[in-house]
């Protein structure tokens, strides 16, 4: 069953994504998800011309041989476009092996551990009040667990408070905008939030809430202690990730549970942070992470220390990678949250699926493969357009993570 033609489609149905479609000789064909957001021309360049050379010819079924001859034969190893482009490769091969054995894919990482997928919605707004009603709404279609951002008062604008909200799409220029922080602003008003929150639904609701990388870890530290009383289910990306003794540091003060990993491309990235039991739940993705063959290496090394999964799931993961997450995340036994922000109906016609949202679990296709597709007329009709993130500067003008 070997490789007869590989193509990278770059597509832009309201937001960037890079495809990838494998077809063997045989006439099977597979698909992978290569997107990283802002950088999608880099990934798609690294596959045209350093990868797609390569596969040509080669056996589809040797899926463990392929991941390792892309990562070992390539001595500038690890790193996001390296690892995005593994992925693609990775996901479509498993794509094809689940259409040739004639199953879908999850019965062929052990079948069922869950009959659905518990996934968390993004509830944003400027205000308490407001939040609260997009709270509601996410309830009502379901959901059993959401994500909590407000404006902070002082500050023209910050991360996760958009006026779209079930399609929050934060690269919104061809060059990066510029964002305001303050961490005394958000210290004081965060606790805020989540006292009404609880006060509204009750103990039950699971809730969460993004740090995005903006504090030190002693103020990590006080926020986790100042959220306790409210129960969150996690606060995300607490501190910069890349000292990670910082963790330990968190960990001494408060046992509000701690989630990151979504920039994280290797099992070495996040191996201290495991063993250690320095954080609650791994968000590694399969389009990030080097596709499923890795990402299950990431969750099975969590499983033995106690750390549960949390995969990234925002909107600039296509319905691609979506798919063959849902797949991992009803086989693993680990399995915590999906966090899961609908795609515009552009995107869902590129991208036809089989998944599908029920009372607040998604449920993967049942089709034989991940059970989603690319339509590359439709594709090829939406053009690239140029889109980057934001960047983050405190009042006084000094760079800060974003």
């Amino acid at each position: 069953m070997k490789i007869a033609d590989v193509r990278v489609i770059v597509t832009c149905p309201g937001r960037n994504f890079v495809a990838l479609k494998i077809v063997t000789e045989d006439g099977v064909s597979g698909v992978g998800d290569a997107t990283l957001n802002g950088r999608e021309l880099a990934v798609a360049a690294y596959l045209t011309e350093h990868v797609v050379p390569l596969l040509i010819g080669r056996d589809a079924s040797r899926i463990e041989d392929t991941w390792q001859f892309l990562y070992k034969g390539a001595y500038w190893r690890r790193g996001p476009v390296t690892m995005s482009a593994i992925a693609a490769v990775d996901t479509a091969l498993w794509d094809i092996k689940g259409k040739v054995a004639g199953l879908p894919l999850y019965q062929l990482l052990g079948g069922r551990s869950r009959s659905g997928v518990t996934v968390y919605g993004h509830a944003n707004a400027v205000d308490v009040e407001t939040v609260l009603s997009e709270i509601s709404s996410y309830v009502a279609l379901g959901y059993r667990a959401v994500r909590v951002q407000t404006g902070i008062p002082g500050l023209s604008s910050t991360y996760g408070v958009s006026d779209d909200k079930m399609f929050y799409e934060p690269a919104d220029a061809a060059l990066p905008t510029e964002n305001v922080w303050s961490t005394e602003h958000y210290l004081h008003h965060v606790p805020k939030v989540f006292a009404e929150v609880r006060k509204e639904f009750g103990p039950t609701l699971k809730l969460l809430h993004d740090v995005h990388h903006r504090l030190t870890p002693i103020e990590a530290a006080r926020l986790g202690k100042s959220l306790e009383p409210y129960a969150l289910t996690w606060i995300e990306d607490p501190v910069p990730a890349e000292l990670q003794e910082g963790f330990r540091l968190i960990r001494q003060h408060t046992t509000t549970p701690l989630a990151v990993g979504e920039v994280f491309n290797t099992i070495w990235d996040c191996q201290e942070l495991i063993t250690s039991q320095l954080i609650d739940y791994i968000r590694t993705t399969v389009v990030h992470a080097g596709g499923i063959t890795h990402l299950r290496r990431i969750f099975d090394l969590a499983a033995l220390h106690h750390v549960r999964s949390g995969s990234h799931g925002a909107t600039d993961l296509s319905p691609v990678c979506m798919a063959a997450a849902l797949h991992v995340d009803i086989a693993i036994p680990n399995f915590g949250l999906q966090e899961y922000m609908r795609h515009t109906p552009e995107t869902d016609l590129v991208f036809p699926h089989g998944y599908r949202f029920e009372r607040g679990y998604l449920h993967p296709s049942e089709e034989p493969g991940l059970g989603v597709d690319i339509d590359e007329e439709l594709a090829a009709r939406y053009p690239y357009s140029p889109a980057q993130l934001p960047v983050n500067r405190l009042e006084d003008g000094t760079m800060h993570s974003w």
